[in-house]
């Protein structure tokens, strides 16, 4: 059967290679998830694979894959870890704007680095006075003396903050009179005046790592700025945006195909000692089933899509990213609640492991862009508006 996301033989291949490593990584799911754990280990073992690089150009020694390899990818990773999931969509969103950028000094160097599994990077976008509004940033950049820049930022759920070797950061500039007068920067984690501000114990996707990072009076130099001053706006709607949106869509699709195997597991072997039927003869256990499927299925069809337009973007194309995270999202919840209703007492338990996948599930919500964004996005869109 034809992958369905129109992948060549080279990204069946790796999605394949995904899912033997993502044995591994599902037997420490539980860990990850009960004590709120880096998946350090898992991580490790994606890098040495090479799928760290798995969207890098392949002159810097990565697999050079397009999105619907990453989407195959991410959703194998989604089935068996969610945590490590997010914490790889967020190091190939964050990864992509070194691709992009024209202004990175080292940005050879800094690419090899991150083909060969060494560098692991991620968004830091948000802010406790922009909160899900990731587009405008309230912290500002100021010019130094010497030429360089400084800044300060209160940045709000930086996934692996306390592991990552980089964050892509974003201020408005020096000057600027709106907040969509933004640039990105690179920020190490180790660079004077960067501070982890707290700690993550949240409801789902307990292992990623996600955390306030305090940026005071930090150094910029020329060479770290990932975008020319004020063009940052444009790096986030056009770099990081769709590759952010696929990532995410995937890996609702992963819980979605998560929930479903466990569920048609549940409903094969569990039944009744009074007449030796099983649940999968209910009707209306049948019935929740295949809407989960049917649901999960059109969501794919609509992200496989959305990843062929990016190949060839038309105007056409951010319409599509913006319904597809927005459809898999909203798959993830309903496919998740039916497969604890299909699954009753036994889902509600642990050891089904589908009320992880319901939990895990609903952090896509609140990510911005929430749902609530997307769907204003979409609706300007529609009727011809500005997204802002």
């Amino acid at each position: 059967m034809a992958n369905i996301y129109g992948i060549d033989e080279v990204g069946i291949e790796l999605a394949a290679n995904t899912k033997k490593l993502a044995e591994q990584i599902k037997q420490r799911a539980v860990e990850v998830d009960a004590e709120a754990k880096f998946p350090a280990e898992s991580l490790a073992e994606l890098g040495a694979a090479g799928f760290l690089g798995l969207c890098m150009p392949t002159e810097a020694g990565g697999k050079g894959q397009p999105p619907g390899v990453f989407a195959a990818v991410v959703e194998e990773l989604a089935q068996a870890c969610p945590s490590t999931a997010m914490v790889y969509v967020m190091h190939v969103c964050a990864s992509q704007t070194f691709v992009a950028s024209k202004t990175l000094a080292g940005r050879d160097l800094l690419l090899q680095q991150v083909a060969a599994g060494k560098h692991l990077t991620t968004l830091a976008f948000s802010e406790r006075g922009s909160r899900s509004q990731f587009w405008a940033p309230v912290s500002q950049m100021h010019t130094n003396a010497d030429g360089g820049f400084v800044t300060c930022a209160s940045k709000s759920w930086v996934t692996s903050a306390n592991h990552a070797n980089s964050y892509v950061s974003s201020t408005q500039k020096p000057d600027a009179v709106s907040p969509l007068e933004s640039t990105i920067y690179l920020a190490r984690r180790d660079a004077a005046g960067v501070k982890i501000a707290g700690s993550f114990d949240g409801l789902g996707l307990r292992g990623n790592d996600s955390a306030p990072v305090d940026i005071t009076d930090l150094a910029v130099a020329e060479g770290e700025l990932l975008t020319p001053q004020g063009e940052g706006a444009g790096m986030m709607l056009e770099v990081v945006l769709p590759w952010f949106s696929v990532g995410t869509a995937a890996m609702g699709h992963g819980l979605c195909l998560a929930a479903i195997g466990a569920t048609q597991a549940h409903l094969k072997s569990a039944g009744f000692e009074t007449d030796g039927s099983k649940l999968r003869d209910l009707p209306n256990l049948r019935a929740r089933i295949a809407e989960m499927s049917c649901r999960t299925a059109q969501s794919r069809a609509l992200l496989s899509v959305t990843t062929q337009m990016m190949l060839a973007p038309t105007e056409e194309t951010p319409l599509y990213v913006l319904q597809s995270r927005m459809a898999a999202l909203e798959a993830a919840l309903h496919v998740t609640d039916l497969a604890m209703k299909a699954c009753g007492g036994a889902a509600f338990s642990r050891h089904l492991g589908i009320e992880q996948m319901f939990r895990d599930a609903r952090a896509g919500w609140v990510m911005a862009p929430t749902v609530d964004h997307l769907q204003e996005f979409v609706g300007r869109a529609l009727t011809g508006l500005p997204l802002f």
